[in-house]
């Protein structure tokens, strides 16, 4: 897996927005960094004691000492709801329609992510709690039509690319966080709630499923590979696994 200089190379259709974001206020610090360097230096050659033997206490009240902290928030305004909340808006708000999308439930448990894909009907087949065991670890009903060819993989996400993919997420125990860097996608898998999220891959390769809250002993080692395949690999996939059922 490459990697570009400073962040993981960007393999999502709204990573190049949230990188762009990053440079904007990268850059911005540096430049103010620097201004504030020279000022200070300024004021050290300005205003050094053998120039200014005696202090002077006398100010003018003026706009102008303002002008810097005007300008600071107006840029802080600026990067907040002209950049920033646009951003956060297309990821959390701009979810892809289930029919134009691939969906899968992910849920995440102390120290492993399960995956559920639904089968050729589309739809999910029905789990209770009370069927949960160490071979059936998402309490699917065997009973259920519905649930006959599902696919459940464990610590792996297998993605096509070039196509959205709209994400259930929730966990049996603890808190967990969900967090994939090369698609600049973060969120909390909480217990009793199902949270939507979505992804667009746009790069093949093999990426990493990590935990990003302590979540107890065995954190440092709840991870899942993550593949995304071109949509000729992913279907060729899908149809081994639901040969495999």
């Amino acid at each position: 897996m490459n990697l570009n200089w400073g962040l993981p190379v960007a393999a999502s259709s709204y990573a190049g927005k949230i990188d762009g974001s990053l440079a904007i206020l990268h850059w911005a610090m540096i430049l103010i960094f620097a201004l504030w360097a020279v000022y200070m230096i300024f004021c050290l050659i300005r205003y050094r004691s053998s120039a200014n033997p005696r202090a002077d206490y006398h100010f003018t009240d003026s706009l102008k000492a303002y002008v810097p902290d005007i300008l600071i928030l107006v840029f802080e305004i600026w990067i907040i709801f002209f950049i920033g909340v646009p951003i956060w808006a297309h990821i959390r708000e701009d979810l892809p329609k289930p029919e134009e999308a691939v969906t899968v439930n992910v849920v995440a448990e102390q120290f492993s992510w399960t995956v559920h894909y639904p089968g050729a009907d589309g739809q999910f087949g029905k789990a209770d709690i009370k069927l949960v065991n160490a071979g059936n670890p998402l309490g699917l009903d065997p009973n259920d039509a519905l649930g006959q060819d599902d696919i459940v993989s464990i610590n792996a996400l297998i993605l096509p690319l070039g196509k959205p993919v709209l994400i259930n997420l929730s966990a049996k125990d603890v808190i967990h966080s969900f967090f994939i860097p090369e698609f600049r996608i973060k969120q909390d898998a909480v217990p009793g709630m199902k949270i939507k999220l979505w992804v667009e891959p746009t790069l093949e390769g093999h990426f990493e499923l990590s935990c990003a809250q302590l979540c107890g002993t065995g954190h440092y080692r709840m991870r899942a590979d993550v593949l995304v395949k071109s949509a000729e690999e992913y279907e060729k996939w899908i149809a081994e696994q639901r040969k495999g059922i």
